[in-house]
């Protein structure tokens, strides 16, 4: 469950960073308290995680997990022009993710 909970807490990092753009500045009130809840359920998940896994291990993943995740929202959704090298970094993050995951053991 705890890597269920991680990966949950990263899910919900990019939903709140998706609504506070949506908010315009928080002037749009759904999507300012949707960036509310999903800042507040991303950080319930966190600390659920961290019950069981160390710090230094979840932190970076869950940050990964909303870099990577508001990266390709930010592409399909708000149509953001990113340059091809920077692919390439986005690749890594990617792989770097999985490495920390795959060598953790947990």
């Amino acid at each position: 469950m705890t890597w269920f909970y991680l990966v949950l807490a990263g899910i919900f990092e990019v939903v709140w960073a998706i609504t506070m753009k949506l908010s315009e500045g928080f002037s749009v009130l759904t999507y300012g308290i949707a960036t509310a809840v999903g800042m507040i359920m991303s950080f319930v998940f966190l600390s659920l995680a961290i019950k069981q896994m160390p710090l230094s291990l979840a932190y970076p993943i869950w940050t990964g997990i909303g870099a990577v995740g508001s990266i390709i929202v930010g592409v399909i959704l708000f149509h953001d022009q990113i340059p091809n090298i920077t692919w390439v970094f986005i690749i890594m993050l990617i792989v770097g993710i999985i490495g920390i995951k795959m060598t953790a053991g947990h």
